[in-house]
């Protein structure tokens, strides 16, 4: 018989915040997969769990997930857990995650905490559709074009960000997102939880001032504007264009948003020149 991969999710910071299951499965698999050992040991000696472990992070993981599958070909379970959440949702794990489903090993869902429908439940954004990005681009460049792709997403948008470049984020977004409402979540069920409310700027205000450390989520609210007429239209193709889009993708943009015409909008901004 062959084994089964539970996907577990584990506390993303109050150790607390593990489901009865997750803690049953943890005990009865024959091995875990984690993210790094040492981080999950914390965890796991905290509730008395002695089972035999594999580290697959980093450039680890391609050559690891064979080996777990070669385990779980002999009949072992396995129990991949990350650092904190869900793997494969901005945490390593897809890799060994697809390899199962390949080899036709049942993968199974041990649900738990999650810091993006954590955020969102105390943002204080609409919350009936969101989309997340999870973290952007090292690079402003990459990042910049990123958030500009997003300008006229209508639905709550969630990103994760690192404590060493959350400012230069919200630098970016206030740029290109201008005063849109927005949530901070810093260091969820954590002993220095915080959450800022505000437009970007009254975040970044208060956000200058403080010290920087932990992870953070990002809540952004959707673009709330609906169609507006060809003028400003046209005033939004003139934007996205001193933001550095080409006229064609500027214009493709706008119109798809408002439900204009790509073709005659384009050659309204032409003449407007």
């Amino acid at each position: 018989m062959k084994g089964i991969l539970y996907i577990v999710s584990t506390p993303i910071g109050n150790l607390e915040d593990i489901t009865l299951r997750a803690l049953k499965i943890l005990k009865e698999v024959d091995v875990i997969a984690a993210e790094d050992t040492r981080h999950s040991l914390k965890l796991l000696n905290h509730y008395g769990i002695s089972k035999p472990l594999i580290s697959y992070w980093g450039e680890k993981e391609k050559v690891k997930s064979e080996e777990i599958i070669e385990r779980m070909e002999t009949g072992q379970s396995v129990a991949l857990i990350s650092d904190a959440g869900t793997p494969g949702i901005s945490d390593p794990g897809a890799v060994l995650i697809r390899r199962a489903i390949e080899e036709g090993f049942l993968v199974v869902s041990v649900p738990g905490a999650s810091a993006i429908t954590a955020a969102l439940s105390i943002a204080g954004l609409p919350t009936e559709e969101f989309t997340f990005i999870g973290f952007l681009p090292a690079k402003r460049s990459q990042r910049q074009k990123v958030l500009k792709d997003l300008v006229f997403e209508k639905r709550t948008i969630v990103f994760y960000e690192a404590p060493h470049r959350i400012l230069e984020t919200l630098y970016d977004m206030k740029e290109i997102f201008e005063e849109r409402k927005a949530a901070l979540v810093k260091e969820i069920s954590k002993i220095h939880e915080e959450v800022l409310r505000g437009t970007i700027s009254e975040i970044l205000s208060i956000l200058e001032k403080t010290t920087i450390a932990g992870e953070y989520v990002i809540v952004l609210e959707g673009r709330m504007e609906e169609k507006k007429p060809t003028t400003d239209a046209l005033s939004e193709v003139s934007v996205l264009m001193k933001k550095g889009l080409g006229r064609k993708e500027a214009v493709k943009k706008v119109a798809n948003a408002y439900g204009l015409s790509k073709k005659e909008l384009y050659d309204k901004s032409l003449a407007g020149e």
